[in-house]
């Protein structure tokens, strides 16, 4: 009677769990050697009339299109009896058949050797696969469910990494197509470490070639900052089967990347946890991990849903990734990952990058956000004008929640706290935002003549915050970085290598990308010049004659020199000043770890 009652259970739910799968995928690798999978896909439930297959031109936390359809070919196309189907091609990414009888078998080549957090690759070490890149999909059928089974390496002890809901063998189901092109695959022979936070699970999955002393340190670290994130907005997200993977692959053969998913994150990087330089990897996993809450929950409504056919633009990705960005080091601060001062380093690069850019001439935040499907792994094969006119939104955003972070102190507020209202408020509940949200949000936590000023000066204009003010009240030093002098372009092997910046000495001198330089005053350059050592005899005012080729003919003109623009920051202590008591608090509330929620 048990197993009878067990049957009839069986019976009931199965169906209901399985009736929405419209689409089934699997996906073998026996060509890996040359960078090819067999992926077959099946559509079924179909209306009669013509159907679409297509690939996607876009993929979740890119901005930019992406040509992924260039990559399939050998593409068959049957019907449910196995008859051969004629396929026609209405755009270079679409498939379309008609004669068919409900069900669709598809099966093509796709050809993949591109690991980073859009691309897939696939080799005779992994089958690194973003789903966007790898997959053909039915628009018609997004709305039902997916399952796919990887055909692994077994004997090369493959392991399937994903945040896909996990049915049994080696087969994966979402729900829809929103979560499975959100959901990146690491097959290989990886490692994996695993804590518990509250009732949920993070995973770190690492392919890689060192060792796993290595990998238990460098998780350690992982571990502080989840709890610092964690500490910022008083919770994690509820994550999806309860569960946060990283996938990160640190291989010779990958590009430096990291791209965030609702549930995980790629993070891709040629650096080895061995190798020097390696902790900047680590970086990658703080701002990743971040948007777990900034960008995935906490969402610009102009991202929602996403568009798998068209570049997606956002006006709020100043917020989305500059706020993200400016956490992601403030983090590790916190975390005691790296120091005060190695901090105040770091954070100086990007800080001069925004402050002497010229690109705040032509836009705000909010229009430069707008460019990011120009820049976002986007390619030109026309010059473009990009750094005299655009400001990453990355660093642009990072200037700006620093900014506010800092006016926020000087009120006894705390940026902190402004992401929690926002997250409670939103992004907890998976309420998409606005532009006007966030301009509300921030009236409702500091008062309206504070939010109002923010925003009219800094995101709907272009104006910069008194940044010496703000970072004398933490005890921060904002100081002439050296006594140098600036000329306004990078030079390689004697040419231009850049657009002269705007109004710089070489932009007034008529210079321009590609003039290959002579002669300074009187010593005369080779290939192996460096443009800091030609500069260190000059002053600032000095006037200088510079002699140059364009176009084949020996020209001359004249530099006047400029002071160096770029600032160092450093702490008052550095610089022989005791900061006041109240500057000391704020700085030491500012840097330290905040107390870890309550469950642990």
């Amino acid at each position: 009677m048990k197993n009878f009652l067990l049957s009839l259970v069986f019976l009931t739910v199965l169906p209901a769990t399985n009736a929405q799968v419209a689409t089934e995928y699997s996906i073998s690798f026996d060509n890996a050697v040359h960078h090819e999978a067999e992926v077959r896909a099946t559509f079924k439930g179909l209306k009669t009339g013509e159907v679409e297959f297509r690939m996607s031109r876009s993929s979740p936390g890119r901005y930019a299109l992406h040509e992924f359809a260039k990559n399939v070919y050998n593409v068959r196309v049957t019907d449910g009896k196995g008859r051969s189907l004629k396929t026609s091609r209405p755009d270079p990414y679409a498939w379309r058949v008609k004669g068919h009888d409900g069900t669709v078998h598809l099966q093509y080549t796709l050809f993949a050797n591109h690991g980073d957090g859009t691309y897939a690759q696939i080799d005779e070490t992994h089958a690194h696969l973003n789903i966007p890149a790898t997959f053909m999909y039915m628009p018609g059928l997004s709305q039902k469910a997916i399952e796919v089974t990887f055909e692994v390496w077994e004997d090369l002890d493959w392991k399937i990494a994903t945040q896909l809901k996990h049915l049994g063998g080696n087969t994966y189901y979402a729900k829809d197509l929103q979560h499975f092109m959100d959901s990146p695959t690491e097959i290989s022979d990886h490692s994996r470490r695993s804590f518990q936070v509250g009732d949920q699970t993070i995973n770190f999955v690492l392919h890689h070639k060192g060792t796993e002393a290595e990998f238990d340190t460098y998780f350690e670290k992982v571990k502080k900052i989840v709890w610092q994130q964690e500490a910022v907005f008083g919770e994690l997200p509820r994550f999806d089967h309860g569960a946060y993977t990283f996938l990160a692959c640190y291989m010779p053969q990958v590009a430096g990347d990291g791209m965030e998913h609702r549930n995980s994150t790629v993070c891709t990087s040629t650096r080895n946890l061995g190798d020097p330089g390696f902790d900047t990897n680590i970086g990658t996993v703080t701002h990743e991990f971040f948007h777990a809450w900034n960008v995935e929950r906490l969402r610009p409504a102009s991202l929602e849903p996403f568009d798998f056919e068209n570049a997606n633009m956002s006006g709020e990705l100043w917020f989305a990734e500059g706020f993200t960005s400016y956490y992601a080091g403030l983090i590790l601060c916190r975390a005691g990952l790296i120091s005060r001062e190695g901090y105040l380093k770091w954070l100086s690069g990007s800080f001069n990058y925004v402050w002497n850019s010229t690109g705040r001439q032509f836009f705000n935040p909010i229009e430069m956000s707008y460019q990011a499907p120009f820049v976002d792994a986007a390619e030109s094969v026309d010059d473009v004008n990009s750094g005299n006119t655009f400001i990453s939104y990355y660093n642009y955003g990072h200037k700006l929640a620093l900014a506010l972070d800092l006016a926020l102190r000087e009120q006894n507020l705390t940026l902190d706290g402004y992401m929690e209202h926002l997250w409670n408020t939103y992004g907890k509940k998976e309420v998409p935002y606005t532009l006007q949200d966030l301009h509300t949000s921030l009236n409702t936590y500091a008062g309206r003549k504070f939010g109002d000023a923010f925003f009219e000066r800094y995101i709907h204009k272009s104006e910069m915050p008194d940044f010496e003010r703000l970072f004398g009240s933490v005890g921060v030093a904002m100081g002439p970085k050296d006594k140098g002098v600036f000329l306004g372009i990078a030079l390689k092997d004697q040419k231009i290598a850049t657009y002269p910046a705007l109004g710089s000495p070489a932009y007034k001198a008529g210079l321009t990308k590609g003039d290959k330089i002579l002669r300074l005053g009187a010593v005369e350059l080779s290939e192996a010049s460096k443009l800091r050592e030609l500069l260190e005899p000059y002053a600032p005012n000095d006037k200088v004659p510079l002699t140059y080729e364009r176009f084949g003919e020996i020209r001359e003109t004249t530099v006047e020199f400029r002071k160096n623009p770029d600032y160092s920051l450093s702490l008052f202590e550095k610089k022989g000043v005791e900061p006041s008591e109240k500057a000391k608090k704020r700085r030491d509330e500012w840097f330290r770890a905040k107390p870890m929620v309550g469950h642990r």
